[in-house]
């Protein structure tokens, strides 16, 4: 019983095809679900992280590190499409892996997800505030910098100390420092920030808008995902014409005698930081139960949005590296300082860029606090959270009351903490999903090699494998503290699970029933 009790197949398909008061709506197509994966990854890893890796990690070979995840990604990809179609229910990976691994694991993976997109949600709203308030600045508006910036930052690995902003205290611009430089006292003054108010109301009108209606959501991502996806093919259309090839090379730069630091190990590295970019596309396995037709549907969602991304990121990563040498896009808008380097000749497109990246990190938010509350809906329902994270709105057919609890919650750490902690805290865990969604195929394959799979994962057991092996890869070129939260995390979640949720499982009632009869 319990620990080991998993939800059978056959189970699942019923519940996926209840209909009644508590059950969500289904409202969204192929291209939909497609869309809303496009609007998950299109973000972060184009707009902030590209530069970020290149200059610190793998050079121009910055393409290689996004060829390494977006592989990854399309392994496990393939292992979430098989289960998608076959199991259309909203707990994505939690629920894949308590029908094929068992209670336990089924904990372990929905626990890791809640690290993923409620924590995703936060660290990307932090990221949009800063290209929000340098728009505003660009029409001549100050916000206040006590209101633009967390309280909290991050002293060495470990220690949460107050924030230090440098401000113009003429205008109360916030000014930005170079890495591993001061700000220049003698012209400027140093404050402490009070809220992001920006990430924060960010935060809550996405969680106002899920609320509402996945319809309603859904046809909003789909407008930002056009803006975004617009400015991104104009950034590489017009920036082919004016790379310089000088600045490929080297491709791959030498290793510092560092692990990490360029050569082979930094593309590693590069992989594992840029792989937050590529999170998303798993968010719109949360959304089976509210797909028309899931069978033919979710695995085109899945396998249609990566594959897109992952292109575009590629393409990206190449102009980026092209206009400007690596070494001089370590700053929070690279792909502004790219164009920049074009001249006056694309001056046109630099002020469109901050338009892009705007929209395109607040649809990331937005599919993120999609994602999880429909884990915690799947959890309630089987009885491993109180059931009050399963009460669906009886008119708007979503899960409100998770919603709600998610949107504050992430409302809050994005406007008292730093993006470096936070985002530190997303990767690790969804990479360990992966992993078990992979070894879940290979499981269920031969465990229950007779189930129809509307879609099957091909080459089982290579491509599961694979995907097991580069995410693992990816989890070993993450930095020793990373691994250090994720244990603390998971022990926290087990405190939990073992306090309330092996009591109240359904599923791991009724096999205690059975083995008393």
């Amino acid at each position: 019983m319990g620990l080991w009790s998993k939800k059978s197949i056959p189970l699942l398909q019923q519940e996926a095809a209840e209909e009644g008061q508590h059950s969500l709506k289904r409202a969204l197509g192929a291209l939909n679900l497609t869309m809303l994966g496009i609007g998950a990854i299109i973000g972060a890893g184009i707009f902030v992280l590209t530069g970020t890796a290149a200059a610190e990690y793998a050079g121009p070979a910055i393409v290689l590190s996004f060829v390494l995840a977006g592989l990854g990604c399309l392994f496990a990809g393939l292992c979430y499409a098989e289960f998608a179609a076959m199991i259309p229910i909203a707990g994505s990976a939690y629920t894949y892996g308590y029908a094929t691994l068992g209670e336990l694991f089924g904990w372990i993976i929905g626990w890791d997800l809640i690290l993923e997109y409620l924590f995703g949600a936060s660290t990307v709203a932090v990221g949009w505030s800063g290209y929000f308030v340098a728009f505003l600045k660009q029409i001549g508006i100050a916000l206040p910098a006590r209101i633009a910036a967390a309280p909290l930052d991050v002293q060495g690995t470990h220690t949460l100390v107050r924030s230090q902003i440098c401000v113009d205290p003429a205008t109360g611009h916030i000014i930005e420092v170079a890495k591993g430089m001061a700000c220049d006292t003698s012209r400027y003054v140093i404050q402490s920030g009070l809220i992001n108010l920006p990430a924060f109301i960010l935060t809550l009108v996405m969680t106002a808008l899920l609320v509402v209606g996945i319809k309603e959501s859904a046809r909003f991502n789909n407008i930002i995902v056009f803006v975004k996806m617009a400015i991104v093919f104009l950034v590489i259309g017009f920036g082919f014409m004016f790379v310089k090839q000088a600045n490929w090379h080297p491709f791959i730069p030498p290793n510092t005698g560092k692990f990490g630091q360029y050569g082979f190990s930094g593309i590693l590295r590069g992989a594992a930081v840029v792989f937050f970019a590529y999170i998303g596309f798993d968010a719109v396995s949360t959304a089976a139960q509210e797909s028309k037709n899931p069978q033919r549907d979710m695995p085109i969602g899945i396998l249609a949005s990566l594959s897109i991304c992952t292109i575009l990121y590629i393409l990206m990563a190449l102009v980026m590296t092209g206009l400007a040498h690596y070494t001089e896009l370590n700053v929070p808008h690279p792909v502004f300082v790219a164009i920049d380097k074009a001249g006056p000749a694309l001056s046109w497109l630099a002020a469109m860029i901050n338009i892009g990246a705007i929209a395109g990190l607040a649809s990331v938010v937005l599919v993120m606090l999609m994602g999880q509350p429909r884990i915690f809906y799947s959890m309630s329902r089987d009885g491993l959270l109180p059931p009050v994270f399963g009460k669906v709105h009886p008119r708007f057919k979503t899960p409100y009351v998770t919603t709600i609890l998610t949107g504050v919650v992430a409302a809050l750490v994005a406007a008292f903490f730093p993006i470096n902690l936070l985002g530190e805290l997303v990767s690790i865990g969804t990479l360990l999903a992966f992993v078990i969604v992979c070894a879940g195929v290979i499981v269920l394959r031969y465990t229950s090699p007779n189930l129809a799979r509307p879609f099957r994962t091909p080459l089982v057991p290579v491509v599961p494998i694979l995907g097991i092996l580069i995410c693992g890869y990816m989890m070993y070129g993450l930095p020793a503290d990373t691994w250090i939260r994720l244990i603390v995390w998971m022990v926290l979640g087990l405190i939990i699970y073992f306090t309330y949720g092996i009591r109240n499982s359904r599923i791991g009632r009724r096999d205690a029933t059975e083995m008393g009869d």
